[in-house]
Order: structure tokens, then sequence, then C-alpha cells
């Protein structure tokens, strides 16, 4: 079991280089493969991400979910599934997924369901709670650029 799962490891490593190089039908070949060897939140996660890459939005959605079937304690798929819902303009329906994102156990980087609800109230005009978003995602990650450009374009149409 344990070979299963370092060579799955392996794989979905191998995976995300080819997706960041842009390379997605590879990435998406070696995701697969990873989850064959075991799956692991991580793999259906990032194969997720590829997909939504494609613009397959459902596709990206129900590999988050088996992510979560695999690892319920992994964070990342319940913010991509935000996300997702988010690039639908479904912002109601983002928000629980991103609530559960920040609670979960297992999760970085941890601003990132901040930022995305702040995103979501500041569109929905909710400035306040937009704000309160955004400062706790300053403080989870007090080096993140976007997060603090973010906060200060709030805090600007406060003034």
């Amino acid at each position: 079991m344990a070979d299963g799962l370092a060579r799955a490891i392996e794989l979905w490593q191998e995976a995300y280089r080819h997706q960041m190089r842009g390379d997605l039908d590879r990435a998406i070949a070696l995701y697969r493969e990873s989850i064959a060897a075991r799956p692991t939140a991580e793999a259906h996660t990032f194969l997720g991400w590829a997909f939504s890459f494609q613009g397959k939005l459902d596709e990206a959605t129900q590999e988050c979910l088996r992510a979560i079937e695999v690892d319920p304690d992994f964070g990342n798929p319940y913010n991509d599934i935000g996300v997702y819902l988010m690039q639908q303009d479904r912002l109601d329906e983002a928000i629980p997924w991103l609530e559960k994102a920040k609670r979960a156990p297992r999760y970085e980087p941890r601003q990132f369901p901040y930022m995305n609800m702040g995103r979501i109230f500041a569109k929905q005009g909710k400035t306040w709670d937009a704000l309160r978003e955004f400062e706790q995602a300053v403080r989870l990650a007090p080096t993140d650029k976007s997060a603090h450009r973010m906060l200060h374009e709030i805090r600007a149409k406060l003034n």
C-alpha cells in the first residue's frame, strides 16, 4: 500500500509540473494514473483544477467531491468548489463551500477562502463583510501581496 501511495504522489507531482507548463492533456492523464495507483484527495483536486482550466467546471466539481470523499479534512477541494460556483455567478451557493474550506484541518494556503469570501461580499455590495474577510486573509498570510491589495481596495471604498 505504501508503494502505491508513493507512486501516486510522484505521478500527481509530475502532473502538476505539466499543468504549470500548460500541458493540460498530459497533466490530466498523469492525474488519472495517480488516482489509479492510489486515490488521493490531492490528485482528485488537482485533476479538477486541470478540468477548470479547460472550462469544464462540472467535471472539476465532481473531482473535488471525490477528493472530499477520500479525505474530508483536506480543505482545497471545498475552496475550489466555491471558486467554480463563483465563476458561474452562483455566489450564494459558493459561500457554504468556502466556509467549509475555512474550517478544514488540512489546508494551505489558508487565506484563500477568506479572499474568495471577500470577493463575493464585495460583488454583493457588502463592503463591511468584505473588509472583515480581507482583514482575516491578511492576518493569516501577512506576506500575501494579493490579500494586501484586496484589503487596500476595499478600504478605499469605505473612505
